[in-house]
């Protein structure tokens, strides 16, 4: 504290010495009276001069709160703010309810996932904290889940939450290494994660085949059979086919078949395919797409196997057949963010470089036709990156870097627009470039 009061007495001394001087320097040399009526030369720093251009020229209106992320949230909390109340039986009965009436959001992501997602959190996230701290997390939370399965041991809402607690924490266990570098003992706590999770669902697999939620549940399990990859394919097509709409499964599924985890690329492919034939009536090629989005994103090898113009089609399609503004955004920050050239790693071969490339030229397209409003979550997610750790920033700051990620990236996409004076206006109409009058 002495050192800090030491040094703020010497800033301020300082400071008056400077204001003394400055004073003394004005009254010498003070301007006439036509020197001072005249205009003060306009600073012509290039940063600074684009900087001021962006908030003039750059009119994208922002939505902090948009309906498909504020719905994918308020669900979550509910699960989570019943089981920190205990009220279990209430939320197996919302749990229930929603499954059986397969509700969703807007986008298609399932309420029953999002209320188990939520009130499995607390356990699941203290685990993994434990796990990056290199320490054994304490079995108090998911000893206490059991002990709620053993009081609803029917229930097959309350099975699920417990079986997916288990597979999320025998997967903070695995990382996300490939099979060879994993730790003996993570390895066999993975399996023994699963073991437990599949014993817990073998009891309700009459009920899989009318219930989404359990057949995601089970889905899941296939990761720790013997030989997983002849089974994931067969496992998330029937995934998939309950709930087209939802896109989840499609790019977990690409993502699990990298050979890192329990596939190849001549499977990815193939599934790609076959995911794209099966939903042509609610996504045309864009099931193609889906499958590859997080694997491309993860994986410079799948760019190797990927049908470029297939995967641009899919991505069209996307857009044409769902014409919302979490989608638009979606893909707007994939192609302008998560492809962008400067995100290339510098020792990729040139057919990635190439691929890459013509995917980030979707971002000149989605722009211009499809975005209208800015969601920042998502262009923070891709500024993230794929592994943005267990514990995200707060979501004011989330919000913050999203918004600024965004609006940087479209900036420079349109520099020479903003230079030669247009004003960029995004709304319902899409895209103006509207010249400085």
């Amino acid at each position: 504290m002495a050192l800090l009061s030491n040094f703020t007495q010497r800033k301020t001394k300082a400071r008056k010495a400077r204001a003394q001087a400055a004073k003394h320097a004005e009254d010498e040399h003070k301007p006439d009276a036509k020197l001072a009526n005249q205009p003060k030369p306009v600073s012509h720093h290039p940063a600074r001069h684009f900087a001021l251009a962006l908030e003039t020229q750059l009119v994208l209106p922002l939505s902090e709160d948009p309906p498909e992320e504020s719905c994918r949230i308020r669900v979550q909390d509910r699960g989570q703010f019943l089981s920190r109340q205990e009220r279990w039986e209430e939320l197996s009965r919302e749990i229930r309810s929603t499954d059986n009436r397969k509700v969703a959001t807007h986008c298609g992501m399932p309420h029953a996932d999002l209320l188990s997602l939520g009130a499995r959190t607390d356990v699941v996230l203290a685990a993994e904290q434990a796990i990056i701290d290199g320490q054994s997390p304490s079995l108090d939370g998911i000893e206490a889940l059991e002990e709620v399965l053993a009081e609803f041991s029917n229930d097959y809402a309350i099975a699920s939450i417990v079986a997916q607690a288990h597979m999320d924490i025998g997967w903070a266990w695995r990382g996300s290494d490939w099979n060879h570098e994993i730790a003996k003992r993570n390895q066999q706590l993975f399996e023994a994660h699963f073991a437990r999770a599949r014993e817990i669902l073998t009891s309700f697999e009459a009920t899989t085949r009318v219930s989404p939620l359990l057949a995601s549940s089970s889905c899941s399990l296939v990761v720790a059979h013997e030989q997983p990859a002849l089974q994931i394919g067969n496992a998330y097509e029937r995934l998939i086919d309950l709930n087209p709409q939802n896109t989840a499964p499609m790019r977990t599924l690409g993502n699990l078949l990298l050979p890192r985890w329990f596939g190849d690329y001549e499977a990815l492919e193939l599934e790609a395919r076959r995911t794209a034939g099966r939903g042509r009536d609610t996504w045309g090629n864009g099931g193609y797409a889906w499958v590859y989005l997080d694997a491309l994103r993860v994986d410079q090898g799948a760019a190797r196997a990927l049908d470029v113009d297939f995967f641009l089609d899919g991505l069209r399609d996307i857009l044409y057949l769902q014409p919302d503004q979490h989608i638009a955004n979606l893909l707007a920050a994939y192609t302008g963010i998560t492809m962008a050239p400067s995100r290339t790693p510098i020792e990729a071969p040139d057919v990635v470089r190439d691929v890459r490339q013509a995917i980030h030229s979707m971002f000149d397209v989605i722009l211009r036709d499809n975005l209208k409003e800015l969601h920042p979550l998502l262009w923070a997610e891709a500024d993230l990156g794929p592994d943005p750790g267990t514990f995200l920033p707060p979501r004011s700051a989330l919000l913050r870097k999203g918004h600024d990620t965004a609006r940087n990236a479209i900036a420079h996409h349109f520099i020479s627009e903003i230079r030669s004076g247009f004003t960029l206006k995004f709304g319902n109409s899409g895209l103006s470039l509207v010249p400085s009058s």
